[in-house]
This record gives C-alpha cells, structure tokens and sequence, in this order.
C-alpha cells in the first residue's frame, strides 16, 4: 500500500473519499434495469453493492474499535459477495438511495472522526493484530470496487 496516490490523503479523506465515490456512482442506480453485473466470480447489484460497503465498514470498525480497547476482534460472519440475496435483487429506488446515503456518510463519518483522533504513531504502530489503523483505512478505500462493478448507470 506505498502506492503515491494514497501517501496524499490522510487515513480519513481515503475512508470518505471512498464513500463519496460510491454515492457518485448510486445516485445513477435509480436506472438499474435489474440485471446483475458480473466481476471477477461474482454478481453485483445496486443494494449488494451499498451492503458490502456497509459491511465493510462496520467490520473493520469493530475491529479497530476492539483493538483500541486491547479486546480480541470478535470473527466476523458475513456471508460477503459469494452470497446475493432476494433483497440484493430488488429495484434501486430514489429512497434506497437516501437510506444508503444515510447510512454511508454516517459510518464515513464515524471513521473519520476516530481516525483523525489518533496520533500518526497510533495510525502507523496499532495496537492489537493485524493491518495498522493507516493500513486498514487504506484498504476500506479499495471498497469502491463493489460499487465499480455496478458502475455508472447514467
């Protein structure tokens, strides 16, 4: 994760920059004709997209959150992008956009607001197993595919 596009934003504006970047591309989705698109192995949908994004976030906050308290990070049992649900398969309507809006801007900034809390030594030297908290905000960043599989629909 050296890459020098991500050594210019702060571990927070990678968390929100991600979650604007994919209520850009939801505000097209209204227009989803009910075909799901295909990546890699898997099937992506306007409402699997936003709730992998969601999950995502909630997971690795739970996570970073656990770690800060020096509790063990409880497994998480999402069924993630193997599983598409009959809810994944609804219509995107202009509601499930505000709802997703809500929901994303508030973790987004949930996520900021701890990030921009923690010194860089915090950051960079995280205590507990796994990624640093750098690390892992620069990973939710990569969250942007789920909603580039879906793509722009305008």
């Amino acid at each position: 994760m050296t890459d020098s596009s991500h050594s210019q934003k702060t571990p927070a504006q990678a968390v929100t920059g991600m979650v604007d970047h994919v209520l850009a591309l939801a505000s097209t989705w209204t227009a989803w004709d009910g075909k799901p698109a295909h990546a890699d192995d898997r099937v992506y949908t306007p409402h699997k997209a936003i709730r992998r994004v969601a999950d995502h976030l909630v997971d690795h906050l739970a996570e970073m959150e656990a770690r800060l308290v020096g509790e063990r990070p409880r497994p998480d049992h999402w069924h993630a992008s193997a599983s598409t649900t009959e809810a994944d398969l609804a219509p995107f309507t202009q509601e499930d956009l505000d709802e997703a809006r809500s929901r994303l801007v508030r973790l987004a900034r949930i996520w900021a607001n701890r990030l921009d809390a923690l010194t860089d030594e915090q950051l960079d030297t995280s205590p507990g197993e796994g990624w640093s908290f750098r690390e892992l905000a620069l990973h939710l960043e990569e969250s942007t595919y789920y909603a580039d599989a879906v793509g722009d629909l305008s």
